[in-house]
């Protein structure tokens, strides 16, 4: 008798795993989608784009673009001179 009850209570007890599985990975995906949702209404803000922009190397119009190089070289010369 008990043969019989085996069988269903075995796939009953692996359903109810998987679905505790599935919540807790909704849970999970839920959190990380209000976290992109806050990423991108930041990221859609004026001061945010032209950061962005900055840091890839865009300018405005009518903005030169200057390269800079030798900075860490510079920055160890003057910090040497300035310890002597």
């Amino acid at each position: 008798m008990g043969f019989l009850y085996y069988r269903p209570l075995a796939s009953y007890a692996e359903t109810h795993r998987q679905l505790s599985d599935r919540r807790s990975e909704v849970v999970e995906l839920r959190a990380a989608n209000a976290r992109l949702q806050k990423r991108l209404l930041i990221s859609e803000s004026a001061s945010a784009l032209g950061r962005e922009a900055r840091r890839i190397g865009y300018v405005r119009p009518g903005e030169r673009l200057f390269i800079v190089k030798g900075i860490p070289e510079w920055r160890q010369l003057h910090s040497t001179t300035v310890e002597k």
